[in-house]
């Protein structure tokens, strides 16, 4: 058990720092957050399983990230068609 746990936490840290170094595209971020969200449901389901709990919700947790990513690409998808890229430096939310 003790090196499904370091590889889970090596799963979630490695995503944390793509997250945290790769500020500059939208895209980037966004893969690195679903990483991460993999990584939470992996760990999630290996808790479930040890216990031996239902699996329900692990349903609802995997609903929520999947809405999470559609409205992340939606937002995505709304950068690159009124700018042009996916660049976070190279115009302003201030207007």
């Amino acid at each position: 058990m003790s090196m499904e746990l370091y590889f889970l936490c090596l799963m979630y840290f490695s995503g944390l720092i793509s997250f945290l170094f790769k500020y500059k595209h939208m895209l980037l971020l966004l893969l690195s957050l679903e990483f991460m969200i993999l990584s939470l449901y992996y760990g999630m389901f290996m808790f479930l399983s040890l216990m031996g709990y239902e699996y329900f919700f692990l349903m609802l947790f995997l609903i929520l990230s999947v809405s999470e990513g559609v409205l992340g690409l939606g937002i995505l998808v709304l950068m690159i068609r009124s700018y042009g890229n996916d660049f976070l430096m190279s115009f302003s939310f201030l207007w």
